[in-house]
């Protein structure tokens, strides 16, 4: 899986102009870290949702992409549930359901002590097509 983080991490450019870094990824499963910068925060002090939402969305692609065919999100939703003002925040992904065209995924965002801070689920679609050519 070394090679699925190599290459998500140097083609996801969002993701890594956001500062956002995998971790660990596992068929069907992803985790990924977010040092908060000040750039990161939002008119109010707190961690932008937009930023939160951007990990979400990487490890939730990350999980996805983990069978080494394109999956393409066609559903995401977020729940915030607590802010964070600083510090790194965590994604980890975990599979809940999946079948040839179709994956769900659910994702927890937590800070460095593992409060809960949004939930965030994914609905994928699976090409045949290999993500690495």
């Amino acid at each position: 899986m070394k090679e699925l983080i190599q290459f998500l991490s140097e083609n996801d450019r969002f993701a890594r102009h956001t500062g956002i870094e995998l971790i660990a990824i596992e068929p069907g499963y992803a985790r990924a870290r977010l040092e908060i910068r000040e750039y990161h925060l939002n008119s109010a002090g707190l961690v932008h949702g937009g930023a939160i939402f951007t990990l979400a969305d990487l490890v939730f692609a990350a999980a996805a992409n983990s069978y080494g065919n394109i999956a393409l999100a066609i559903n995401a939703n977020i729940n915030f549930i607590r802010g964070a003002k600083g510090g790194t925040l965590y994604a980890e992904a975990r599979e809940l359901a999946c079948h040839p065209r179709l994956g769900t995924y659910s994702v927890r965002i937590t800070d460095e002590e593992d409060n809960l801070l949004a939930t965030f689920e994914g609905l994928v679609y699976r090409k045949k097509d290999k993500l690495i050519p």
